[in-house]
């Protein structure tokens, strides 16, 4: 596990986030194993909606109404 997140993309985050939930999920690990996972989980999940925040922010830069104001709905 890398503890540095800022070399992580968001699919390779998003990735190990699945994986750790999966295996939350099975009850296999020893409980210290699950904790450490649980933690591992929790600062991948901060660092996904970051990255997130990031994209819309950009998008909302982007996309701009015809007199170039700013268009803030979202898009879909």
């Amino acid at each position: 596990m890398t503890d540095d997140l800022s070399s992580l993309s968001f699919e390779d985050a998003l990735n190990e986030l699945e994986k750790i939930v999966h295996n939350l999920e099975t009850g296999q690990q020893k409980l210290e194993e699950a904790i450490v996972s649980y933690e591992r989980g929790a600062q991948l999940r901060r660092y996904c909606e970051k990255k997130l925040n990031e994209a819309e922010a950009r998008v909302q830069i982007i996309v701009k109404k015809d007199d170039n104001s700013l268009d803030t709905e979202t898009i879909e």
